[in-house]
C-alpha cells in the first residue's frame, strides 16, 4: 500500500468521462506506444460495457485497470497500467485487491487475465496461477492466469 502521507483513492470512473480520457492516455503511453501500437476507435467503444477502476494520488492518475465480464462466474482483468514515475509504491497491488473485492462482491468466482510475460512474477505473488501455454498477443508473449475469488 502507498505511504501513509500520500492521499490515495481508488474509484470506478464512468466511460467517456474526463478521468476516462486520462486513463486512455496512461494506457496508451504505458501499454501501447512502447510496442508501436495505438487504440482503434472500435476498441475504445467496446470498453463502454467494462468497469474502469482508476487509482489517484491526490488528483494525479496513478494507475488503471479494466474489468470485463466473461460469464456469470468469471471476470477478466485487463489493461493494467501504473504511471512509470510512481511504480514500486504498491499502486498495482492496491488496484488488483480493490478489483478482486469489487468482483467478489458481485458474485464472480474467478478473476482471469492475459498477463504479459514480464508481469508474471507480480501476479504470482498476488495468488494468481498460470493456466495455459505461452501465446502472443499485441506482439509480445503472454500467459493466461487466473485466481479463485474466495
Amino acid at each position: 500500500m502507498p505511504a501513509e502521507h500520500e492521499s490515495v483513492t481508488v474509484r470506478i470512473i464512468p466511460f467517456g468521462s474526463p478521468e476516462y480520457i486520462q486513463e486512455v492516455e496512461l494506457r496508451l503511453a504505458v501499454l501501447r506506444e512502447p510496442l508501436g501500437l495505438t487504440f482503434t476507435e472500435a476498441q475504445l467503444e467496446e470498453e463502454a460495457e467494462e468497469i474502469h477502476i482508476n487509482c489517484f494520488m491526490g488528483e494525479k492518475l496513478a494507475g488503471t485497470l479494466l474489468l470485463k465480464s466473461i460469464s456469470v462466474d468469471e471476470i477478466k482483468m485487463r489493461q493494467v497500467a501504473v504511471n512509470p514515475d510512481i511504480r514500486g509504491r504498491g499502486i498495482g497491488r492496491y488496484m488488483v485487491f480493490y478489483a478482486e473485492g469489487w468482483a467478489k462482491g458481485r458474485g464472480y468466482k474467478t478473476m482471469s487475465m492475459h498477463a504479459r510475460e514480464e508481469s508474471i512474477l507480480f501476479y504470482l505473488k498476488l495468488g494468481y496461477r498460470i493456466t495455459g501455454e505461452k501465446f502472443t498477443e499485441v506482439t509480445i508473449p503472454h500467459f493466461k492466469m487466473e485466481k479463485a475469488l474466495l
